[in-house]
């Protein structure tokens, strides 16, 4: 599919669908007038009798309006224009395509959605993600693409950049909503030397032998259970200085999570494809910014496994040494995600990173913390986990931190071993598994997310199909981009 930008004429040209944001103030809003004008103070009549709704999301369709040549006209309220911003704009413009994409549709134009760069690559985004379902193996699809999306007011650069990240949203969650006999270590490998291939990465296999010779017990210990051999994958991204540190993006790759011994319930186990969001995220975001060629270098390190039970599996009481010779005990082997990124972090050290951040599908807990739509941070460099933040709220993700205070170390000290995979009891899980983590990391700086919550949706949001939903890719993509 494509997008262009619209021509000047917009309301006369034909469509398939138009596409108009209406904000509260729409009486200013000068597309509003045009297309008022057009359709012969028929969308005047409308708002004032309150049978369109401006409030934000809020749908309106009027079949072959006359007036205008399309033969469907979408309008989605945006609420009041001083609270404009890229949530809303990736949120409006992905609930319309949504609303429309239930067909095969040759030509879509969106107008309102003009604004800053960002709240207009936002909307772009916003409608990508929109029109992608989950649906990968339906005979009869139940969301469309249109052939041509059409921008009225948008800059073209702003449509090649928002471009470029929605595809990489959706490769995520391409990854992401794949089940687990088609993506496991080996296949999932094969998807990142795709991009890397036709982006022009550097990027390096490790196989079960090479991960022998490196020592990455732990992570070895989680694939054990698995007749699938696991995969450690590294890309490289150079866009900036050859003497500046890379920043590392490291990736929990489950591929399926049984939860070992440490058996989960069948409706636990349902969705656990979706443990290898972190490595799917890492990969789309490395596609981004080698699309966006973002002034900065990148190291991405992506370890792969699927936890199963089996004879050979890992079991509890088990001793781990990790890559970098810490001792582990095994007290649950449903908290494998942080065994495969102790190995994983210790390899992103060996580049000498800047700072480090990690994506994982790591804590029940954090759900129970922040619910399902926002990610958990923690970290051991406020400044760090400050810049991620930040970005977060300018490019409309939710984030939020939550405290590392040293006291929660104490309660994954080892008896037997260095340290232990769990902490004491269930209270403040999603921190004791950050504070594992940071074990690994020595004094670089580091930002942990947990997107247990929002990587993976249960049941679909108006704008965006269920399941994988490709979260902070975006945020990613732009802020790297600002480096």
């Amino acid at each position: 599919m494509q997008c262009i930008a619209s021509l000047p004429n917009w309301p006369q040209l034909p469509c398939d669908c138009l596409v108009a944001g209406v904000p509260d103030d729409w009486k200013n809003a000068n597309h509003v007038g045009e297309l008022d004008a057009s359709l012969s103070g028929l969308l005047t009549k409308l708002l004032e009798s309150g049978d369109v709704s401006t409030k934000a999301n809020k749908l309106t369709t009027l079949l072959a309006p006359v007036g205008i040549p399309a033969k469907q006209l979408v309008l989605v309220g945006t609420g009041a224009s001083s609270d404009w911003n890229t949530n809303i704009a990736f949120h409006a413009a992905g609930t319309a395509a949504k609303s429309v994409a239930n067909r095969r549709l040759e030509r879509v134009r969106f107008v309102g959605f003009s604004g800053s760069a960002a709240e207009q690559r936002a909307a772009i985004c916003g409608a990508l993600v929109g029109s992608v379902g989950q649906d990968l193996f339906r005979k009869e699809k139940s969301l469309f693409q249109p052939e041509v999306y059409e921008w009225v007011g948008i800059e073209e650069e702003n449509i090649r950049r928002a471009f470029a990240i929605g595809e990489s949203v959706n490769l995520a969650r391409r990854l992401v909503n794949l089940p687990a006999n088609y993506l496991y270590p080996e296949s999932f490998a094969n998807e990142a030397q795709i991009v890397a291939q036709q982006y022009k990465l550097g990027i390096e296999v490790w196989d079960k032998a090479k991960l022998e010779a490196e020592r990455c017990g732990s992570l070895l210990g989680v694939a054990r259970g698995s007749v699938k051999d696991p995969r450690l994958v590294i890309l490289h991204y150079r866009g900036g200085d050859s003497t500046t540190p890379p920043i590392a993006l490291v990736g929990k790759g489950v591929t399926f999570d049984s939860g070992g011994y440490s058996l989960k319930p069948t409706d636990g186990m349902l969705t656990m494809k979706c443990d290898m969001a972190g490595a799917a995220t890492v990969l789309g975001i490395m596609q981004a910014a080698a699309r966006l060629q973002v002034p900065c270098n990148l190291v991405a390190v992506i370890g792969l496994v699927e936890n199963l039970v089996s004879g050979d599996a890992f079991k509890l009481g088990d001793v781990l040494t990790a890559r970098s010779g810490k001792t582990i005990e095994i007290h649950n082997t449903d908290a494998e995600g942080r065994l495969v990124l102790a190995d994983c972090l210790d390899v992103a050290l060996g580049f000498s990173p800047a700072k480090i951040v990690d994506f994982a599908t790591l804590t029940g807990a954090c759900c129970v913390a922040l619910g399902n739509d926002i990610s958990g941070l923690m970290t051991n460099n406020t400044a760090w986990q400050s810049e991620i933040q930040q970005a977060a709220e300018r490019f409309g993700e939710y984030v939020w931190p939550l405290p590392m205070h040293g006291f929660f170390s104490e309660q994954i000290a080892g008896k037997v071993a260095d340290i232990k995979n769990v902490g004491e009891g269930r209270w403040g899980g999603a921190i004791t598994a950050a504070k594992f983590l940071e074990e690994f990391v020595n004094k670089t700086p580091w930002t942990h997310i947990d997107i247990a919550g929002p990587a993976f949706l249960d049941s679909p949001k108006p704008w965006c199909d269920a399941g994988g939903s490709g979260a902070l890719v975006r945020t990613f993509a732009e802020m790297l981009s600002e480096s």
